[in-house]
């Protein structure tokens, strides 16, 4: 062999090969793409230092373009067909991609869509990250190359490498050339590398297919070899890679250094591993025993079970005869009796003729000869007149005390279970969300034994009416089983908006489930989530409102003017509102936010606020003290009213000291407009949501537990409109997680 040095340990793995001592799928899958699961071609390393097919890598880069900006699209749509995507030679590649001709899909420079460079490996499932210059920046595994080429030779001798030169029939080829990248018969060879010539320097080797170049070259510096070894990055790179590239803080050592201590490492490590073949072996024929073990052990307990079943099938036939017998003989007993009484009084009809005789004794005028007849007869019509007035059926045709009540013992049936089987665990209701994603949060039993994952179950129990085709091959009310989960939460997306939705969730424990947790129902908000984080720019009060670093909370506090002055102050009372808005505005559609006021708050008011009139009411302040200015004073006619409604940005609802006030000029159907104050005043929800829709221009208020509007009106959308709050006194407004994490923009 040419290159026997680098490849001392696997030609003795070939030698035992062919020999038969060590199985070629042993060698095989070592060899094998993880992707197209076919021997390698043209491998690339990957910075993870798992191997590639070059091929395999360009598809892997289109499949996720076309999954990130085709999301929508059938191709995307899970389950349908994707066709591969042709691949050119790879000559061809190197060259479009070293010469800047072709790029891989969002890689364009200028281009306003996002550059998707990175790719799962599919060997360690870490995303890998290309950079700008993508698969050009990748190292071709050479060394890998030669042995799948070595191991194509060995597992495959019969079949001989043919000249490409010669006419058919083709010679059998004696060399390749290593710069013509072709095979030769010896009388090809001396025609194509006569004495004399340039080509007669040529490297050749054995009979070959595959043609490596003699140097390897930097993938981000075309023209310079690679001389030095990065430890961090653990690829190799060349000397402008350290002076100036982005290896220039990295540690580096020479090549030759690397080449030692790697091919000692690799070379132990070999070593190791055959010297401990009979430590495998051994632990193989151990393994051979447990899956006997395992066969025998499981049809055992397979036979107990069917023993166990087949016993209560057993038990529950005989109970369930006792039982019907029981009922035929109460059956038999009470038709007998109502028998006996229907002959009673069939006998009656047929002494109907005892009236006639009464009648003509009645005739009789000879006083003895009546009282001697009579005495009698009135006995026999007292008795049969006495069975008419008191008719009670001899038996109750309700069959009520045999009516079986089976649900205690379904519902032990259903939980019946193993001894190993894991209890079930509780989904846990106050860190569940659910939006147009549901965010389900679980807690596990208490039996101390981990599981070893979880299965989220859901179904929809109700919602609107959705259109023929979106119903065709969906069952509403059948439950959906989520992927493995293998943590105490899971999302499950693409819910639709105002429909109730059951949950319920089981774990796993070497494959024996356990029974399934209540049931739990969620109703969907009647828009998708909208996200956003406080803007501290329009209007924000740094004296009076504290926001925390992640935007998501503020707070209503004293200022520090009023506590300096606070000596001088004898009485006071709030006037003003501290008014904070969202970083993002919506201009369509609909969307729906929710968030928690702290019960403690003096006076919170939630809503949206138009941009148009944002910044003329921050400009042109209102006494908002004067009288003048509140609508629900009656200081005059009302006009003033109007203009106030008409002028503020905000349309806001009121909430504070754990109550929530309804305006009295409502207009929603859920609450009574009346003049009664107290009507008008319930208990603030622990959790609040709002819904604009802004193409009807109109603002709904939600209790975000029970997904019950509050309150809605009419709202002017002429422009941006924005989330608003307004705060007042010592008060608080937390977003929730979910929103904040949904940040859209529109």
């Amino acid at each position: 062999m040419s290159d026997s040095e680098d490849m001392t340990e696997f030609a003795s793995i070939v030698e035992r090969i062919e020999r038969g001592e060590v199985p070629i799928k042993n060698i095989e899958r070592e060899l094998i793409c993880p992707i197209c699961k076919e021997l390698f071609t043209h491998p690339l390393i990957l910075p993870c230092q798992h191997s590639v097919c070059h091929k395999c890598v360009r598809e892997l880069l289109m499949l996720n373009h076309e999954d990130s900006f085709d999301a929508g699209s059938e191709c995307s749509l899970p389950g349908s067909p994707r066709s591969r995507v042709p691949s050119p030679s790879m000559e061809r590649l190197d060259r479009l991609v070293r010469s800047g001709s072709i790029s891989s899909p969002g890689w364009r420079r200028g281009s306003v869509t996002p550059r998707v460079t990175a790719i799962p490996c599919p060997g360690c499932q870490h995303d890998i990250d290309l950079g700008e210059r993508g698969i050009s920046m990748l190292f071709r595994n050479f060394t890998l190359e030669n042995i799948v080429e070595r191991y194509r030779q060995a597992a495959r001798a019969a079949v001989a490498i043919t000249c490409n030169i010669c006419k058919p029939p083709q010679q059998e080829a004696t060399k390749s050339c290593m710069d013509c990248k072709a095979s030769f018969c010896n009388e090809c060879f001396k025609l194509h590398h006569p004495w004399g010539t340039p080509k007669a320097q040529h490297e050749y080797v054995g009979p070959t297919t595959n043609f490596r170049p003699k140097v390897l070259m930097c993938p981000e510096h075309e023209m310079e070899k690679v001389n030095m070894y990065c430890e961090v990055c653990r690829r190799p790179v060349c000397h402008l890679c350290k002076l100036g590239g982005s290896h220039a803080n990295h540690k580096v050592t020479s090549m030759s250094s690397a080449y030692k201590i790697l091919k000692e490492k690799l070379a132990k490590s070999i070593h190791y591993l055959i010297s401990k073949e009979d430590q495998v072996r051994t632990q193989i024929t151990d393994l051979e025993v447990l899956i006997n073990q395992t066969e025998e052990n499981g049809q055992l307990a397979e036979r107990q079970a069917n023993e166990h079943f087949e016993h209560l099938f057993e038990t529950l036939q005989e109970r369930k005869t006792e039982m019907l017998k029981s009922i035929e003989q109460s059956r038999g007993r009470r038709l007998d009796q109502l028998k006996v009484q229907v002959e009673e009084y069939q006998g009656m009809l047929e002494n109907s003729g005892l009236v006639g005789y009464a009648q003509e004794v009645l005739k009789e005028t000879d006083q003895s000869c009546f009282v001697q007849t009579a005495k009698q007869l009135h006995t026999r019509i007292q008795k049969a007149t006495e069975s008419l007035r008191t008719f009670h059926p001899a038996s109750d045709p309700c069959f009520d005390e045999f009516v079986l009540d089976t649900s205690k013992e379904e519902t032990l049936l259903k939980e019946m279970c193993f001894g190993g089987v894991p209890d079930p665990p509780l989904i846990d209701l106050s860190n569940s969300r659910v939006y147009n994603e549901a965010s389900i949060f679980w807690r596990l039993s208490d039996d101390h034994l981990p599981t070893d994952h979880q299965m989220l179950e859901y179904r929809r129990l109700g919602g609107p009416s959705k259109s023929p085709s979106q119903e065709d091959g969906e069952d509403s009310g059948a439950w959906k089983t989520t992927d493995r989960v293998y943590g105490p939460s899971t999302v499950v997306s693409d819910l639709d908006p105002d429909s109730l939705y059951s949950f319920r969730v089981r774990s796993c424990r070497n494959s024996m489930f356990s029974p399934h947790s209540p049931e739990v129902t969620f109703h969907t908000p009647p828009a998708p989530a909208f996200g956003f984080l406080f803007s501290d720019k329009c209007g924000f009060s740094t004296d009076r409102l504290i926001l925390n670093k992640r935007r998501d909370a503020v707070e209503s506090v004293a200022s520090m003017a009023f506590l300096l002055a606070a000596e001088r102050v004898q009485t006071g009372s709030y006037i003003g509102l501290d008014y904070i808005i969202g970083d993002t505005g919506i201009s369509q559609g609909r969307h729906y936010w929710a968030f928690k006021v702290e019960p403690y708050s003096y006076m919170v008011k939630v809503g949206v606020a138009s941009e148009s009139k944002l910044l003329e009411w921050f400009h042109n302040p209102r006494d908002t003290s004067s009288p003048r200015y509140d609508h629900d004073s009656g200081h005059d006619s009302g006009s003033e009213d109007t203009c106030y409604e008409l002028s503020q940005p905000f349309t806001l609802l009121t909430l504070g000291m754990g109550k929530l006030f309804i305006p009295k000029t409502s207009s929603s159907s859920n609450v009574s407009a009346t003049s009664d104050p107290g009507s008008r005043v319930i208990p603030m929800p622990q959790r609040l949501g709002v819904c604009l829709d802004y193409d009807a221009s109109r603002v709904f208020f939600y209790d975000a537990d029970t997904m019950r509007c509050l309150y809605d009106r009419q709202v002017d959308c002429s422009g941006t409109m924005y989330p608003a709050f307004g705060l007042m006194g010592s008060a608080k407004v937390q977003l929730e997680d979910f929103i904040t994490a949904k940040r859209l923009t529109f």
